[in-house]
């Protein structure tokens, strides 16, 4: 089963669509998240690239975004950047 991913910023929802994972620039260290991932909210690093998996195995889109918080729960993962800078 996919991971339902979005990506917000101020000025509008950026991205959504299911994907097989995503790396999280979180300020504590990076992590990996998976369908069925635990609940769990952290910051983000002001700069820093979140890594977007298509499907298992796939090389990683890359997306770089300033600042935000992350956010897990049953509905998938919720990336509230600031601004995304561009595709890495």
């Amino acid at each position: 089963m996919p991971l339902h991913f979005e990506l917000v910023t101020p000025e509008k929802l950026y991205r959504s669509d299911d994907v097989y994972m995503v790396v999280v620039p979180g300020t504590e260290g990076d992590f990996g998240v998976l369908e069925g991932h635990s609940p769990i909210m952290s910051t983000l690093r002001s700069d820093a690239t979140l890594d977007i998996y298509a499907t298992q195995g796939a090389t990683p889109e890359r997306l770089s975004i300033a600042g935000g918080f992350a956010e897990v729960n049953e509905n998938g993962l919720t990336v509230l950047a600031e601004r995304v800078v561009e595709a890495v």
